[in-house]
């Protein structure tokens, strides 16, 4: 690890947080601006993220007597990829580097380890002893580009195998030559006001009480069979509650309107964004979901929440932080429909 001194007449710092996508990387990156605030309620702290993914920070901007995200900086790669010679697609990337430039930094973390985040950091305004740290190995099942080590000054040695959580902090800590933060400080996502206020409001179309079942996910070797989503869901229906089936694409909605079709009483929304899913999830009366994020949306939200891993680490990334969450299953070694039927039992009594 490469260490670069972090020179303390500089504080309050300004700093920057780079975590660009996917959905569940960005949640399980939200505990370290708690952590920052916890010991430098004065910082600045400025996210560069995904345009995709902003509205899962917008719950912690700074407002009010509230101090968390000071700005968030919408990165649009994705986008600008598709269209890479159109003059559109330049002027956009030239006014994101404006906005980034606005600010000049400290400390900036980069928490994921791939060359278009750390691109981001070597375009960000720094002053001349700025540490920037990042990770300087993989971790099993992550993606990871070691080419990107040689945009940081200081590069963050953690375990092969490191929960998502547990690997932002390693960075940060790091950076700001803190103890390690371990789980004895309990990870925290988003203000209880808020998802209070998510669980007010229900959603129309829905009968309440009612289950999600997030049954898709990027990889089919994660899904869990459709009987046994069947299965589950009728046990539910039989119990009162609606079974709810979302879905993101059209084969995913192809496999929803067949559950639909074998469980009592379920339903196929329409589709719904990343903003309303607070909505949806906070009234949820239980979610269960394979290893994805939305899944680990309810989990962060701290909402009654099974995560069935069958082909995916459950170390990596599961919900250790809350009384409310079930992890069932392991990688290739999916849970039996019992195992998630006993732990649905258990969340909703």
């Amino acid at each position: 690890m490469r260490h670069q001194s972090f020179n303390l007449k500089n504080l309050p710092p300004k700093i920057l947080l780079v975590k660009l996508s996917s959905l569940g990387d960005v949640l399980h990156n939200l505990p370290i601006v708690w952590d920052i605030r916890a010991r430098l309620p004065d910082a600045q702290i400025d996210w560069v993220v995904e345009e995709a993914y902003v509205h899962l920070l917008q719950p912690l901007l700074s407002r009010g007597n509230f101090k968390g995200i000071d700005r968030i900086i919408p990165f649009s790669l994705r986008r600008w990829k598709k269209s890479l010679f159109s003059l559109t697609s330049w002027k956009q990337f030239f006014s994101f580097k404006k906005e980034l430039q606005e600010v000049t930094y400290d400390v900036v973390i980069e928490t994921q380890g791939l060359l278009k985040s750390a691109l981001v950091c070597a375009l960000a305004k720094k002053t001349s002893d700025v540490v920037v740290a990042g990770l300087a190995n993989a971790t099993e099942y992550s993606g990871y580009e070691p080419l990107a080590r040689l945009f940081y000054s200081q590069s963050v040695q953690v375990p092969f195998q490191c929960h998502a959580v547990d690997r932002s902090r390693y960075v940060l800590c790091s950076a700001l030559h803190w103890p390690l933060i371990n789980r004895d400080e309990r990870a925290q996502f988003y203000p209880s006001s808020y998802v209070d206020a998510a669980s007010q409001q229900s959603p129309s179309n829905f009968e309440s009480p009612y289950v999600l079942f997030f049954h898709s996910t990027a990889r089919e070797a994660k899904r869990w069979s459709n009987e046994s989503w069947i299965c589950l869901g009728n046990e539910l229906a039989s119990r009162g509650y609606q079974v709810i089936l979302p879905w993101g694409n059209a084969s995913e909605k192809a496999v929803s309107n067949e559950l639909a079709s074998k469980i009592k009483g379920a339903m196929v929304p329409k589709p719904f964004s990343v903003q309303e899913a607070f909505l949806i999830v906070g009234n949820a009366a239980l979610v269960v979901g394979v290893d994805t994020g939305l899944t680990h949306l309810a989990a962060v939200m701290n909402k009654p929440t099974i995560e069935i891993y069958c082909d995916s680490p459950r170390w990596k990334t599961e919900g250790y932080w809350s009384n409310h969450i079930r992890n069932v299953g392991d990688i290739q070694d999916p849970p039996s429909g019992a195992v998630v039927l006993a732990a649905a039992i258990e969340l909703l009594q």
